[in-house]
Protein backbone atom coordinates (compact mmCIF):
# COMPACT_ATOMS: atom_id res chain seq x y z
CA UNK A 1 0.00 0.00 0.00
CA UNK A 2 1.63 3.33 -0.89
CA UNK A 3 1.94 5.69 1.34
CA UNK A 4 2.11 8.64 -0.83
CA UNK A 5 -0.77 11.30 -0.30
CA UNK A 6 -3.27 11.15 -3.07
CA UNK A 7 -5.61 13.69 -4.91
CA UNK A 8 -8.78 13.27 -6.87
CA UNK A 9 -10.98 15.86 -9.20
CA UNK A 10 -13.62 14.09 -10.60
CA UNK A 11 -15.09 15.45 -14.02
CA UNK A 12 -11.91 16.62 -14.71
CA UNK A 13 -10.93 16.21 -18.34
CA UNK A 14 -11.65 19.60 -19.70
CA UNK A 15 -12.81 22.71 -18.16
CA UNK A 16 -12.45 24.17 -14.60
CA UNK A 17 -11.94 20.57 -13.35
CA UNK A 18 -8.42 20.12 -15.61
CA UNK A 19 -7.34 23.43 -14.48
CA UNK A 20 -7.58 22.23 -10.85
CA UNK A 21 -5.98 18.97 -12.12
CA UNK A 22 -3.16 20.93 -13.55
CA UNK A 23 -2.76 23.23 -10.46
CA UNK A 24 -2.53 20.38 -7.97
CA UNK A 25 0.11 18.60 -10.55
CA UNK A 26 2.25 22.03 -9.56
CA UNK A 27 1.43 22.35 -5.53
CA UNK A 28 0.15 19.25 -3.90
CA UNK A 29 2.85 16.77 -2.67
CA UNK A 30 1.74 13.33 -3.96
CA UNK A 31 -0.78 11.62 -7.14
CA UNK A 32 -3.18 13.39 -8.88
CA UNK A 33 -5.58 11.60 -10.09
CA UNK A 34 -7.82 13.04 -13.07
CA UNK A 35 -11.00 11.33 -13.76
CA UNK A 36 -13.93 11.53 -16.65
CA UNK A 37 -16.55 8.90 -17.54
CA UNK A 38 -14.82 8.09 -21.09
CA UNK A 39 -11.23 6.96 -20.79
CA UNK A 40 -9.90 8.08 -24.26
CA UNK A 41 -10.79 11.58 -23.07
CA UNK A 42 -9.29 11.34 -20.04
CA UNK A 43 -5.85 9.62 -20.90
CA UNK A 44 -5.85 12.28 -23.70
CA UNK A 45 -6.13 15.20 -20.81
CA UNK A 46 -3.28 13.46 -18.83
CA UNK A 47 -1.61 13.28 -22.06
CA UNK A 48 -2.02 17.13 -22.51
CA UNK A 49 -0.21 17.65 -18.92
CA UNK A 50 2.30 15.26 -19.66
CA UNK A 51 3.87 17.14 -22.69
CA UNK A 52 3.18 20.56 -20.23
CA UNK A 53 5.91 17.92 -18.32
CA UNK A 54 2.90 17.91 -15.23
CA UNK A 55 2.22 14.20 -14.13
CA UNK A 56 -1.80 13.22 -13.60
CA UNK A 57 -3.01 9.72 -13.37
CA UNK A 58 -5.72 8.38 -14.58
CA UNK A 59 -8.94 6.68 -13.69
CA UNK A 60 -12.11 6.45 -14.73
CA UNK A 61 -15.32 7.69 -13.07
CA UNK A 62 -19.14 8.60 -14.01
CA UNK A 63 -20.61 9.92 -11.31
CA UNK A 64 -24.26 8.73 -12.95
CA UNK A 65 -22.69 5.05 -12.27
CA UNK A 66 -22.49 3.89 -8.83
CA UNK A 67 -20.47 1.03 -10.00
CA UNK A 68 -17.99 3.11 -11.43
CA UNK A 69 -17.75 5.31 -7.92
CA UNK A 70 -17.16 2.28 -6.00
CA UNK A 71 -14.76 1.07 -8.62
CA UNK A 72 -12.99 4.17 -7.68
CA UNK A 73 -13.45 4.06 -4.04
CA UNK A 74 -11.88 0.08 -3.85
CA UNK A 75 -8.86 1.19 -6.00
CA UNK A 76 -8.52 4.05 -3.43
CA UNK A 77 -8.73 1.72 -0.46
CA UNK A 78 -6.33 -0.59 -2.01
CA UNK A 79 -3.53 1.11 -3.37
CA UNK A 80 -3.55 4.01 -0.91
CA UNK A 81 -5.66 3.19 2.43
CA UNK A 82 -7.81 6.26 1.87
CA UNK A 83 -7.64 9.53 0.51
CA UNK A 84 -5.93 13.10 1.26
CA UNK A 85 -7.99 15.49 -1.11
CA UNK A 86 -11.39 14.72 -2.99
CA UNK A 87 -12.48 17.95 -5.23
CA UNK A 88 -16.07 17.18 -6.65
CA UNK A 89 -15.81 19.19 -9.93
CA UNK A 90 -18.13 16.66 -11.97
CA UNK A 91 -21.31 18.66 -12.90
CA UNK A 92 -23.60 19.82 -16.22
CA UNK A 93 -25.90 22.96 -17.23
CA UNK A 94 -27.89 22.96 -20.05
CA UNK A 95 -27.66 25.76 -22.31
CA UNK A 96 -30.08 28.76 -21.82
CA UNK A 97 -31.92 28.40 -25.21
CA UNK A 98 -32.07 24.72 -24.42
CA UNK A 99 -35.42 23.38 -25.62
CA UNK A 100 -35.61 20.20 -23.75
CA UNK A 101 -38.79 20.31 -21.44
CA UNK A 102 -37.74 21.81 -18.34
CA UNK A 103 -38.93 18.66 -16.40
CA UNK A 104 -36.40 16.36 -17.88
CA UNK A 105 -33.49 19.20 -17.79
CA UNK A 106 -34.46 18.88 -13.72
CA UNK A 107 -34.33 15.48 -13.40
CA UNK A 108 -30.78 15.23 -15.63
CA UNK A 109 -29.03 18.41 -13.88
CA UNK A 110 -29.98 17.05 -10.58
CA UNK A 111 -29.43 13.47 -11.44
CA UNK A 112 -25.43 14.35 -12.15
CA UNK A 113 -25.01 17.57 -10.16
CA UNK A 114 -27.01 16.76 -6.59
CA UNK A 115 -27.61 13.18 -6.40
CA UNK A 116 -24.16 11.74 -8.63
CA UNK A 117 -21.98 14.81 -6.14
CA UNK A 118 -23.82 13.11 -3.12
CA UNK A 119 -23.07 9.43 -4.27
CA UNK A 120 -19.43 10.31 -4.83
CA UNK A 121 -19.21 11.62 -1.06
CA UNK A 122 -21.32 8.62 0.40
CA UNK A 123 -18.62 6.14 -0.56
CA UNK A 124 -15.47 7.93 -0.75
CA UNK A 125 -15.97 10.51 2.40
CA UNK A 126 -15.27 7.06 4.74
CA UNK A 127 -11.82 7.17 2.86
CA UNK A 128 -10.66 10.48 3.93
CA UNK A 129 -7.29 10.31 5.96
CA UNK A 130 -6.93 12.66 8.76
CA UNK A 131 -6.43 16.50 7.82
CA UNK A 132 -8.07 15.65 4.48
CA UNK A 133 -9.72 18.29 2.14
CA UNK A 134 -12.85 18.18 0.53
CA UNK A 135 -14.17 20.40 -2.43
CA UNK A 136 -17.74 20.54 -3.56
CA UNK A 137 -17.59 22.73 -6.47
CA UNK A 138 -20.73 24.62 -6.14
CA UNK A 139 -21.88 28.63 -7.68
CA UNK A 140 -23.38 31.80 -6.61
CA UNK A 141 -26.25 30.61 -8.85
CA UNK A 142 -26.73 28.44 -5.29
CA UNK A 143 -27.34 31.87 -3.96
CA UNK A 144 -28.96 33.29 -6.61
CA UNK A 145 -31.76 30.77 -6.69
CA UNK A 146 -32.09 30.62 -3.09
CA UNK A 147 -33.27 33.86 -3.54
CA UNK A 148 -35.79 32.91 -5.94
CA UNK A 149 -37.25 30.45 -3.13
CA UNK A 150 -40.45 30.68 -1.29
CA UNK A 151 -39.72 31.72 2.13
CA UNK A 152 -40.50 28.43 3.82
CA UNK A 153 -37.86 26.72 1.80
CA UNK A 154 -35.42 29.61 2.35
CA UNK A 155 -35.52 28.16 5.89
CA UNK A 156 -35.27 25.00 5.20
CA UNK A 157 -32.37 25.10 2.81
CA UNK A 158 -30.43 27.34 5.49
CA UNK A 159 -30.92 25.72 8.79
CA UNK A 160 -28.61 24.56 10.89
CA UNK A 161 -30.18 21.41 11.71
CA UNK A 162 -31.53 19.93 8.22
CA UNK A 163 -30.70 16.19 7.93
CA UNK A 164 -29.11 14.30 4.70
CA UNK A 165 -32.61 12.92 4.20
CA UNK A 166 -34.03 16.00 4.50
CA UNK A 167 -32.80 17.63 1.41
CA UNK A 168 -32.70 14.55 -0.61
CA UNK A 169 -36.92 14.34 -0.24
CA UNK A 170 -37.18 18.36 -0.94
CA UNK A 171 -34.58 18.00 -4.32
CA UNK A 172 -36.82 14.76 -4.92
CA UNK A 173 -39.65 17.35 -4.31
CA UNK A 174 -38.53 19.42 -7.00
CA UNK A 175 -38.15 17.19 -9.90
CA UNK A 176 -41.51 15.87 -8.92
CA UNK A 177 -43.21 19.25 -9.09
CA UNK A 178 -41.58 20.23 -12.27
CA UNK A 179 -42.87 16.98 -13.83
CA UNK A 180 -46.51 18.10 -12.16
CA UNK A 181 -45.95 21.70 -13.81
CA UNK A 182 -46.19 23.43 -10.21
CA UNK A 183 -42.79 23.65 -9.03
CA UNK A 184 -43.18 27.65 -9.13
CA UNK A 185 -46.81 27.51 -7.25
CA UNK A 186 -44.60 25.32 -4.65
CA UNK A 187 -42.24 27.55 -4.14
CA UNK A 188 -39.57 26.95 -6.45
CA UNK A 189 -37.05 29.10 -8.61
CA UNK A 190 -37.09 28.58 -12.25
CA UNK A 191 -33.51 26.96 -12.32
CA UNK A 192 -32.62 23.17 -12.10
CA UNK A 193 -28.85 24.06 -12.20
CA UNK A 194 -29.63 26.85 -9.50
CA UNK A 195 -31.58 23.85 -7.42
CA UNK A 196 -29.20 21.35 -8.21
CA UNK A 197 -26.27 23.43 -6.99
CA UNK A 198 -28.68 24.66 -3.74
CA UNK A 199 -28.39 21.04 -2.80
CA UNK A 200 -24.27 20.97 -2.96
CA UNK A 201 -24.30 23.96 -0.73
CA UNK A 202 -26.66 22.50 1.45
CA UNK A 203 -25.23 18.93 1.40
CA UNK A 204 -21.64 20.63 2.23
CA UNK A 205 -22.95 22.03 5.30
CA UNK A 206 -24.62 19.46 6.46
CA UNK A 207 -21.50 16.63 5.73
CA UNK A 208 -19.32 19.42 7.55
CA UNK A 209 -21.30 19.19 10.44
CA UNK A 210 -21.15 15.02 10.34
CA UNK A 211 -17.70 15.25 10.48
CA UNK A 212 -17.70 17.97 13.66
CA UNK A 213 -20.51 15.36 15.40
CA UNK A 214 -18.21 12.07 14.38
CA UNK A 215 -14.68 12.61 12.96
CA UNK A 216 -14.09 15.94 15.23
CA UNK A 217 -10.67 14.86 16.04
CA UNK A 218 -9.46 14.28 12.27
CA UNK A 219 -9.14 18.11 11.40
CA UNK A 220 -10.86 17.24 8.38
CA UNK A 221 -12.38 20.37 6.13
CA UNK A 222 -14.89 20.51 4.07
CA UNK A 223 -16.65 23.37 2.32
CA UNK A 224 -18.22 24.44 -1.17
CA UNK A 225 -17.33 27.20 -2.79
CA UNK A 226 -18.04 28.98 -6.37
CA UNK A 227 -15.21 28.94 -9.36
CA UNK A 228 -17.27 32.14 -10.74
CA UNK A 229 -18.15 32.69 -14.49
CA UNK A 230 -15.49 30.98 -16.13
CA UNK A 231 -14.49 29.80 -20.15
CA UNK A 232 -15.68 26.68 -20.43
CA UNK A 233 -18.05 24.72 -22.85
CA UNK A 234 -20.77 25.19 -19.93
CA UNK A 235 -20.41 28.82 -19.39
CA UNK A 236 -19.47 30.12 -23.06
CA UNK A 237 -16.67 32.31 -24.28
CA UNK A 238 -18.10 34.94 -23.14
CA UNK A 239 -17.48 34.70 -19.67
CA UNK A 240 -15.19 36.87 -17.58
CA UNK A 241 -12.30 33.96 -15.79
CA UNK A 242 -9.97 31.87 -17.64
CA UNK A 243 -10.57 28.30 -16.32
CA UNK A 244 -7.22 28.75 -14.55
CA UNK A 245 -8.74 31.51 -12.49
CA UNK A 246 -11.94 29.21 -11.50
CA UNK A 247 -9.60 26.59 -10.16
CA UNK A 248 -8.04 29.08 -7.66
CA UNK A 249 -10.37 29.72 -4.72
CA UNK A 250 -11.16 24.77 -5.46
CA UNK A 251 -7.60 24.54 -5.36
CA UNK A 252 -6.90 27.13 -2.31
CA UNK A 253 -9.33 25.13 -0.28
CA UNK A 254 -7.40 21.76 -1.42
CA UNK A 255 -4.44 22.87 0.16
CA UNK A 256 -5.07 24.72 3.35
CA UNK A 257 -2.66 23.69 5.70
CA UNK A 258 -2.46 20.78 7.84
CA UNK A 259 -3.15 23.55 11.16
CA UNK A 260 -5.89 25.44 9.51
CA UNK A 261 -9.05 24.75 11.38
CA UNK A 262 -11.10 26.67 8.60
CA UNK A 263 -12.84 27.52 7.03
CA UNK A 264 -15.02 24.25 7.01
CA UNK A 265 -19.06 23.77 6.17
CA UNK A 266 -18.84 26.97 4.53
CA UNK A 267 -19.48 28.65 0.96
CA UNK A 268 -16.89 30.37 -0.58
CA UNK A 269 -15.97 32.18 -3.48
CA UNK A 270 -12.81 34.35 -4.70
CA UNK A 271 -10.81 32.83 -1.72
CA UNK A 272 -13.95 34.66 0.66
CA UNK A 273 -16.45 33.15 3.05
CA UNK A 274 -20.21 34.05 1.78
CA UNK A 275 -23.13 33.91 3.91
CA UNK A 276 -25.37 31.50 3.16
Amino acid sequence: MSSVPVAVVTGSNKGIGFAIVRALCKQFPGDVYLTARDPDRGQKAVAKLQEEGLRALFHQLDIDDLQSIRALRDFLKEKYGGLNVLINNAGIAFKVHDTTPFAIQAEVTLKTNFFGTRNVCTELLPLMKPYGKVVNVSSMVSSSALGGCSRELQQKFRSDTITEDELVELMTKFVEDTKKSVHEKEGWPNTAYGVSKIGVTVLSRIQARMLNEKRKGDHILLNACCPGWVRTDMAGPKATKSPDEGAETPVYLALLPSDADGPHGQFLSNKTVRTW
